[in-house]
């Protein structure tokens, strides 16, 4: 076993960047340097609520935000790891800390001497002479104090904690069971009758798959979105399809040790306990409270305006569908498994326009090099690949950003690619936020990490993003600027540490520039030819640019209903989550063949952690703030206005936390945002 002494995790990191020192980590390092990190936490905590002298800022809230800094940092890779490289020793390791590390915050946020000094100068805040930075901070630190339980007293406040350190024990055995289910699904096509309708693309990236999983010249559908996606799209054979579509919208359905059926109502029950011991009616009262949106009403609000004219324009969509079955002499009802078939078809008579003669244009390195382009033309950021620089996977990529006067910005790792010890979807994380206070020299600096799970090309073959692949790489990029251009005093303000229904802005805004025509005309060039991709290409994408939008906009809200109204409930035990969501979605219209973005059994935005939870909406709700905020642009005449990005660097990205959100809108806009920009994108206004 390794000692203290021995231990990287728990020595000075003499590495590039001060990246963690990923070569020679192993799982078994983690338990001891966490119990290290944890006896000096707490002593730090102790240093600062017993000193003699009165509270003062410096001397309480600026060392607290300065305290835990081997912990951070410990936190930072275990989870990084634990989300992108796992394996079964670490996720045994991630079960066996879930509780202690819960308790750990517990102990800090119930911690009553420290308290007392915080709520002490929350009193007197206004009487303190404070700068802005440092009000917004206090007032932070001192809401999440609160809202952690330090105001409950006694048996509720022991209870409160038991509470929170059972979530966490659920909420990572909810998402291991998630990535087992997706890790050990394999659909093995056999022979030319499996593979028909797939085009080269489709089958390259089942081949790679298969290779990657130890069957060399087969081909293998995953649960990863970019297989799915494109297997549903075209292959022929309907039986397959279905076979698909049923395992990966039943991931967490199965009885058996990954079934998380029992797991998620416990949650759900547990969240509503916490929520009573606030004093709130159900947990979405409590979630909200600390949000733009703020109530249950605000929320159902937004969603109804989009509801029934997503309905309806779905409705349309069907039809369309169902007249293309008839035309081909297809008389069997519409399922699940057949709308991308017949949408991709009704798309090519429609527009004459085929994702075979898309894709080649979409290749992972150009649309890389237009995002690290619209970078620097927005913002003077330059990215400088690191080749001598190792991550944590070979698939991950280093690079220095630099400013406009070629100093260091930070850095940025980027992890594209799916594999079976990754979790699935799209996510940004910091392994280290930026931060000034009681920072020197390069520790002051952020290092970003983006994930992604596109499917990997063959070896020495591009690989081929799909439209809304390509748009996610830009929505993920987006985080990481948020992350990267950050430049305020104090940790808990940094980067995307903002209010769940802002944190989504800056990626979201971000994917506007992927479609724009001045960057596909400069990026987007065929992976054979070499060509620019064409104006009459581009053409037939903006013709077709609404094209389906009924159909995605309704699995999306379905997805936000469900998560609103079952957290909504105030019963003592929350229901079976499968008869929930199915009397959910039968009272709200829901058609079959629809479906939703996420079913509860895998809905690990809500169950794997609690960020998003009652907080779904959160896409369409910042939507909302993106499309208004990129009309600045539209109106200067330029997506490339200089004058707009200074302003959007200043007022969104650079602020982090450090400014409430709404206020800071209306600094970079002028004013609160308007909804039409957002129906309009989505082709919900009436004609």
């Amino acid at each position: 076993m390794t000692s203290p002494n021995s231990n990287p995790l728990l020595q000075d990191w003499h590495t590039p960047y001060g990246l963690p020192p990923f070569g020679v980590i192993e799982a078994a390092q983690f338990a001891p340097a966490f119990e290290a990190a944890l006896l000096q936490h707490r002593a730090e905590l102790e240093a600062i609520a017993t000193q003699a002298e009165s509270p003062t800022f410096a001397n309480t809230l600026a060392r607290f935000d300065a305290s835990g800094r081997l912990l951070g940092r410990l936190e930072t890779v275990f989870y990084a790891l634990a989300a992108s490289a796992t394996s079964p020793e670490l996720q045994a390791v991630q079960r066996t800390l879930a509780a202690p590390l819960a308790a750990h915050s517990n102990a800090v946020y119930m911690h009553q001497a420290l308290f007392k000094r915080l709520d002490a100068l929350y009193q007197e805040r206004q009487a303190l002479g404070l700068t802005a930075q440092e009000l917004r901070l206090l007032e932070r630190v001192h809401l999440d104090f609160v809202r952690a339980g330090a105001k409950l007293i006694g048996a509720a406040q022991a209870r409160y904690a038991q509470v929170m350190e059972r979530l966490a024990e659920l909420n990572t055995q909810f998402g291991q069971n998630v990535l087992a289910d997706e890790s050990n699904y394999r659909l093995v096509l056999s022979g030319e009758a499996d593979l028909a309708g797939l085009p080269d693309f489709v089958r390259a990236s089942a081949a790679q798959a298969a290779t990657e999983r130890g069957l060399p010249g087969q081909h293998v559908i995953t649960l990863s979105r970019s297989h799915i996606v494109p297997f549903l799209t075209f292959s022929e054979r309907r039986d397959l399809r279905e076979q698909a579509w049923r395992a990966w919208t039943s991931r967490g359905e199965t009885a058996g040790p990954t079934d998380n059926r029992a797991i998620a109502q416990e949650i759900l029950s547990l969240r509503n306990e916490q929520a009573r011991l606030h004093g709130h009616a159900c947990f979405a009262d409590y979630a909200l409270a600390d949000t733009m949106a703020g109530t249950r009403a605000a929320v159902t609000g937004l969603l109804s305006k989009v509801w029934e004219p997503a309905l309806a324009a779905a409705e349309g969509e069907r039809q369309a569908l169902q007249a293309m079955m008839a035309s081909l002499g297809h008389d069997f009802a519409l399922e699940a498994w057949d709308w991308r078939f017949y949408s991709e078809k009704v798309r090519v008579a429609r527009y004459d326009l085929q994702e075979s003669e898309v894709k080649p244009y979409f290749q992972l390195d150009a649309m890389v090099a237009a995002a690290f382009d619209c970078a620097q033309r927005l913002f003077g950021l330059s990215f400088v690949a690191k080749p001598e620089v190792a991550g944590y996977h070979p698939d991950v990529k280093v690079y220095e950003v630099q400013n406009s006067d070629g100093s260091v910005r930070g850095l940025f790792l980027q992890d594209n690619f799916a594999r079976t010890t990754k979790r699935s979807g799209a996510w940004m994380n910091a392994l280290r936020w930026q931060a000034n206070n009681g920072r020197v020299g390069i520790d002051r600096l952020p290092i970003i990490q983006n994930n992604n799970n596109f499917a990997k090309g063959a070896p020495g073959e591009p690989t081929l993003l799909s439209f809304d692949d390509a748009r996610t790489l830009f929505h993920e990029f987006g985080h990481g600027l948020h992350g990267l251009l950050s430049d305020v005093e104090f940790e808990r303000l940094s980067g995307t540490q903002v209010l769940r229904d802002f944190v989504e802005l800056p990626s979201q805004i971000f994917e506007h520039w992927m479609s724009e025509p001045e960057v596909l005309k400069k990026h987007a060039r065929h992976c054979q030819t070499g060509e620019l991709i064409p104006d009459a290409l581009l053409a037939k994408l903006k013709a077709a640019e609404l094209f389906n939008q009924g159909y995605e906009t309704v699995r999306y809200t379905a997805s936000a209903l469900v998560d609103l109204a079952i957290h909504s409930l105030s019963d003592e035990v929350a229901p079976d989550v499968v008869e929930f969501e199915a009397k959910t979605m039968a009272a709200y219209g829901l058609p079959a063949a629809i479906g939703m973005n996420h079913r509860l059994t895998h809905f690990q935005h809500l169950f794997s952690g609690s960020s998003y939870a009652s907080g779904y909406y959160v896409y369409m709700w910042a939507e909302v703030l993106d499309c208004d905020a990129f009309d600045a642009f539209v109106e200067a005449g330029s997506a490339f206005d200089a004058q707009v990005a200074a302003r959007l660097r200043e007022c969104i990205l650079q602020a982090g936390n450090s400014v409430e959100p709404a206020a800071a809108f209306r600094a970079f806009r002028g004013r609160d945002a308007a909804v039409e920009p957002m129906l309009k994108s989505r082709g919900l206004l009436p004609a």
